[in-house]
C-alpha cells in the first residue's frame, strides 16, 4: 500500500474579511490542503505560526501593524519550515512590493484577480493557488527523498547535434524560468559582467505588471542595463531584456536581412503560459543556429525543453540550473531527462558558466562540468 502524503497545512493572512474568505475557500477546495487558521495582519500571524506550525502562508503585502514584507523578514526565525506565497494586487506598487517578498524568499506568488463576481475571483484562485500548491507539494516530496538516501546519477540520454566547424562564441544568450525566478536571476545576472559581448533574452513566467518591476529591481542590481523588451528593438550587447508579462517573444530578421531584433506578440499561450520559453528559443535556434546559449533555470513544468531540444540540434550550447539550487526543479530536470543539456551547473557557478560558454574556443568550456 502507498503512504499518502500528509496535508498541506496552511495559514490564510489577509486584512480584509472578504479576501480570507476568498482564499479559504479557495483553498479548502483543493485535495490535499488544509486551512488551520486566519490572521487579520503580520502580527498576529506570526503569533499564530508558532502555535499552529502551518507548512504555508498565503501573506497579503500591505496590511496594517505588520505588513507582509516584515513577516518575510521574521519568518526564518520564528518559524523556519513555514513558507509563504504571496497573494498580490496587479498594480505597479503591487509588482514591486512582490519582488521584495520574493527576494526575501516567498516561495511565489499569486495575483488577485479582478473579476466582476466573486464566483469567477474563486475560480481564478483555485486554479492558481492549486498550481503553487503542487509545485511545493512537489518540491517537499524531492526534498524528504533526498534526506532520505542521495539521488543516484542517471546518465542523461543527449540529443543527436550538428555541430559547428568550429565554436565563434555566443551572439546572444537566452534564459527561461519560471517559479523561483525573481530570486535566482537577482543572484545570477549581476555575476555577468561589464562588456559581455552577447545580448542576453530573458523568458520568466509573470503576468503584466510584475516583469515592469522585475526588470526595474535587477537593472539597480547588475553591470548591464536591464529592462523590458519593446517590440521591433534590435539586439545590443551589454543589454539584457525582459518578455513582457502577457506577450511572448521571439527573434526575427531586420528589414535588412542581416540584423535581428525582437518581436512581442499576442499568440497562443504554450504550457498555459504567455510567455513561453520554448516560444522564445526555438526562434533562437533558427537565428542563430550554433552561435547561441540557452539556459533553464527553476521552475514548474517542461516549457523549455523543446526549446533547447531545437539549440542543442542546432549546434547551440545548453546548461541548466542544478535541483539542489532550484526551488522546483521541474522545468531543468525535463530538459536533463530529455537528453538535450550539456551542463548541470549550481546557482552560484551559472554566470561563470555562461560567460564561458558564450566565449570563442573550447579552452574554458571544456573544462566545466557536464551534465
Amino acid at each position: 500500500m502507498i503512504p499518502t502524503q500528509p496535508p498541506i497545512r496552511v495559514l490564510v493572512v489577509d486584512d480584509t474579511i472578504v479576501y480570507r474568505k476568498l482564499v479559504t475557500e479557495a483553498l479548502e477546495s483543493i485535495p490535499g490542503v488544509e486551512v488551520v487558521g486566519t490572521a487579520a495582519n503580520g502580527k498576529i500571524a506570526l503569533a499564530k505560526a508558532q502555535n499552529l506550525r502551518p507548512d504555508l502562508m498565503t501573506l497579503d503585502l500591505e496590511m496594517p501593524v505588520m505588513d507582509g514584507l516584515e513577516v518575510l523578514r521574521r519568518l526564518p526565525e520564528t518559524c523556519p519550515d513555514t513558507a509563504a506565497i504571496m497573494v498580490s494586487t496587479l498594480t505597479q506598487r503591487g509588482g514591486a512590493l512582490t519582488m521584495q517578498a520574493l527576494e526575501l524568499g516567498a516561495f511565489d506568488f499569486v495575483p488577485k484577480p479582478q473579476e466582476a463576481s466573486a464566483k469567477v475571483n474563486r475560480a481564478v484562485l483555485v486554479q492558481e493557488l492549486k498550481r503553487r500548491i503542487e509545485a511545493f507539494r512537489a518540491r517537499r516530496a524531492l526534498r524528504a527523498r533526498a534526506v532520505r538516501r542521495p539521488a543516484k546519477r542517471v546518465p542523461p540520454r543527449v540529443a543527436p547535434v550538428r555541430a559547428p566547424a568550429r565554436w565563434e562564441g555566443a551572439d546572444v544568450v537566452a534564459i527561461g524560468v519560471s517559479t523561483g525566478g525573481p530570486n535566482a536571476l537577482a543572484r545570477l545576472l549581476p555575476g555577468i559582467p561589464k562588456g559581455f559581448r552577447a545580448p542576453v533574452l530573458v523568458v520568466q513566467h509573470m503576468p503584466p505588471m510584475f516583469t515592469a518591476s522585475l526588470a526595474e529591481s535587477l537593472d539597480r542590481k547588475c553591470p548591464l542595463e536591464v529592462r523590458e523588451a519593446r517590440d521591433g528593438e534590435a539586439l545590443e550587447p551589454g543589454r539584457i531584456l525582459i518578455a513582457p508579462g502577457g506577450l511572448h517573444m521571439k527573434v526575427v530578421a531586420g528589414v535588412d536581412g542581416l540584423s535581428r531584433i525582437v518581436r512581442l506578440t499576442r499568440d497562443p499561450p504554450e504550457h498555459a503560459v504567455r510567455p513561453s520559453v520554448d516560444y522564445l528559443f526555438r526562434s533562437v535556434a533558427h537565428h542563430f543556429a550554433g552561435r547561441a546559449v540557452g539556459v533553464v533555470m527553476t521552475g514548474m513544468g517542461r516549457d523549455g525543453t523543446e526549446g533547447l531540444e531545437h539549440m542543442k540540434r542546432n549546434g547551440c550550447r545548453t546548461l541548466v540550473q542544478d535541483e539542489a539550487t532550484s526551488v522546483v526543479w521541474g522545468m531543468p530536470g525535463c530538459a536533463v531527462e530529455a537528453g538535450v543539456v550539456d551542463r548541470v551547473v549550481p546557482l552560484d557557478r551559472l554566470a561563470d558558466a555562461i560567460v564561458a560558454a558564450a566565449e570563442p574556443g573550447e579552452a574554458r568550456w571544456a573544462c566545466g562540468e557536464r551534465a
